[in-house]
């Protein structure tokens, strides 16, 4: 008799290692493991710009992903440059997971977002029909325009989450952050790119004082992501 994927109530104790070494054990078929990754845009570039087909590269490398699923919101496609609130983005997202995962069934979900993109994401995972191993935060905007802290969300997600913030994100401090990771109900994990802004960006001064490059500090970001959502694959 097969045995019953551990409860979300058991995944807090287990690391990242455990979890791997269950699934490769359980599983029939290595190419199963093989992620289709849904990955939502920012508010204020569509998913064609250059920063998200880069990051749609780097995940699909990454995470050995079957398929990155890009698209675009509603209002991007009817040429408005402001999106709605971000609630209102959900229905359409969900339809778009839904059609990945038709055309890929067995494989296992992740969701991925740049910034808004990761707050919808966290929004779509509380639905009821979507069954999604992980999620992927690449600079989640966690104060809102009026300096709020927007945490409702992370705070009802039961699935893992990995964050990839800036060091000088202005949208997401660090402090405010690990306060709120202590309080979820989810396993979380954490890279900070060093120097690096709300879209990872880092003044080439900084990047020289340190001996480093851009696609360095991606590449390790990339590589952290890779080894926390590896751990959760094919558990839901």
């Amino acid at each position: 008799m097969a045995s019953s994927p551990p409860s979300k109530r058991r995944r807090k104790s287990l690391t990242i290692d455990d979890a791997f070494e269950t699934l490769l054990a359980t599983s029939s078929s290595v190419n199963r493991l093989s992620p289709v990754v849904v990955f939502a845009h920012g508010a204020g570039a569509p998913s064609s710009s250059e920063w998200m087909i880069r990051w749609k590269d780097m995940l699909g490398k990454a995470l050995h992903a079957v398929e990155v699923v890009t698209f675009d919101y509603p209002y991007i496609s009817g040429g408005r440059k402001s999106p709605p609130k971000a609630e209102k983005l959900v229905p359409h997202h969900v339809e778009i997971v839904k059609r990945a995962t038709a055309k890929y069934p067995g494989h296992p979900l992740v969701l991925a977002g740049k910034s808004m993109g990761s707050r919808v994401s966290c929004m779509v995972a509380c639905e009821e029909d979507i069954h999604p191993s992980a999620i992927i935060c690449l600079g989640y905007p966690l104060k809102g325009l009026k300096g709020d802290v927007r945490d409702q969300t992370l705070l009802q997600v039961t699935v893992p989450i990995m964050f990839v913030q800036g060091s000088r994100d202005a949208l997401c401090p660090l402090e405010k952050l690990e306060d709120i990771r202590k309080r979820m109900k989810s396993i979380s994990g954490l890279h900070v790119i060093d120097g690096g802004d709300h879209s990872f960006q880092i003044s080439k001064k900084y990047l020289q004082g340190k001996g480093s490059s851009k696609d360095e500090a991606e590449s390790l970001a990339a590589q952290a992501l890779a080894t926390f959502v590896s751990g959760f694959l094919g558990w839901l």
